[in-house]
């Protein structure tokens, strides 16, 4: 029954005494089944009722004998809506820390921050009614309340806005581009797990692109790093040529890459004039689903010799009976000394640079991995491979110029062949 047809079918104050008591111990008799699909929307509901009724009661001027029991009934009530309050918000926070978007965190942590006022508000009123009673069970109620109201602000005072970025080799290394763009853009802020393997080289990255005052300290419950593809395509969207020059005199700084980086390129791939194509490799455990298929790549490694391409084999490791003659195999050059000192990560990508400049790569194929995306933000052609539609990634696509989403439908492969021979005539 609803609250307005409580209030119309019982208008003595007796009548609503004794409907607010009975609603309470049917609130009461909900908290061992909360668990349960659907029995805290009726817990709070019932709770909500049994505020209104009370005090409808103490307002229409009950007997005196009746307020008593109306402040004890509504200082229970009051206690149990702050209690709910904190694990609501509680719960809310969570879901809310991992939205899809920015928009979506943000719009959560609003009602978070309005279900800790409830809290608050629900306290105050415990405590007001503990006043008047002035015994032990109703003093003991309200103090309960207080704790959970200033638990329920807490959660809000504690929310962490830092995205952490993984310094672990167990982690996707091209996060760190996602994450490094999108701070610029968007002034986020940043933590790294202390005693992280590659923090020195993560903190060196992240103070060359100029984002060492985006640091904040390692905390739980970073922000999600969902929110960051969105973040990049929309500064995209705004102005590419803008974001991409960012980005460019960010990641690759002023200095001219290394000597014995180049010299080490040299070796790799000088002395090959055709134009190449970088093809990646992804074998790794995390979403294993989307890891490289080797009979695509070897499909895929003909149409780039077929289109007069060289390509270069790139990422994790790939069977040699696959890389042809007339290829080049990187595979699992990031491990080499090279990319692994305090400055790996703009070394790699000064890497794909003096490629893209001085040896000819014109696009680089692969599955969806986010090693990719640090040169596809500074703007190498970039074709991606997917099984379905990507979420996150596909938001890139008519933002970052030349990134390309390739569906494996029928007629996909005709797609990356009429690609490679674009790039080709580039």
């Amino acid at each position: 029954m609803t609250l307005t047809r409580l209030l119309h079918n019982e208008t003595d104050s007796g009548g609503l005494t004794r409907k607010a008591g009975t609603l309470l111990a049917e609130a009461n008799a909900l908290q061992g089944t909360l668990h349960l699909p659907g029995v805290r929307d009726e817990y709070r509901s019932r709770l909500e009722q049994v505020v209104h009724l009370a005090t409808r009661a103490l307002e229409s001027g009950v007997e005196s004998r009746e307020v008593a029991l109306l402040h004890w009934v509504l200082v229970q009530a009051s206690g149990a809506r702050s209690e709910d309050a904190r694990y609501g918000a509680g719960q809310l926070s969570r879901g809310s820390q991992r939205a899809p978007t920015r928009e979506d965190c943000e719009d959560g942590w609003e009602r978070v921050e309005q279900i800790a006022c409830t809290a608050e508000e629900a306290a105050v009123a415990a405590a007001g009614y503990a006043r008047q009673l002035d015994t032990a069970r109703a003093w003991e109620i309200a103090r309960r309340a207080e704790v959970a109201a200033l638990a329920a602000r807490n959660i809000v005072l504690e929310r962490n806005r830092a995205y952490t970025f993984h310094a672990d080799p167990g982690f996707s290394f091209g996060e760190g581009w996602y994450l490094a763009a999108a701070a610029l853009f968007a002034g986020l802020s940043i933590q790294i797990r202390p005693g992280a393997a590659q923090e020195v080289q993560a903190r060196r990255f992240l103070s060359d692109a100029g984002l060492e005052g985006s640091l904040r300290p390692h905390r739980s419950r970073p922000a999600s790093p969902k929110h960051l593809t969105h973040i990049i395509a929309e500064a995209f969207r705004a102005d590419a040529p803008g974001a991409q020059c960012t980005l460019r005199t960010s990641f690759l700084g002023d200095e001219s890459p290394s000597a014995s980086l180049r010299s080490w390129i040299d070796g790799k791939v000088g002395g090959i004039p055709e134009q190449k194509v970088l093809l990646w490799v992804r074998t790794g455990d995390h979403h294993a689903q989307r890891n490289t298929c080797f009979h695509e790549l070897r499909q895929i490694s003909e149409l780039v010799l077929n289109a007069g391409l060289t390509p270069i084999f790139f990422g994790d490791n790939v069977p040699l009976e696959l890389v042809s003659p007339r290829a080049v195999n990187l595979t699992l050059c990031w491990k080499e000394p090279l990319f692994q000192g305090p400055d790996m990560r703009r070394a790699q990508l000064h890497l794909f640079e003096e490629l893209r400049c001085r040896h000819g790569l014109v696009g680089q194929i692969g599955v969806t991995t986010a090693g990719m995306d640090g040169p596809a933000l500074m703007g190498l052609p970039t074709l991606y491979l997917t099984q379905e539609r990507n979420v996150r990634l596909g938001k890139w696509v008519g933002a970052v110029p030349g990134y390309q989403e390739v569906v494996r439908e029928p007629g996909y492969v005709e797609i990356i062949r009429t690609t490679l021979h674009q790039w080709q005539q580039h």
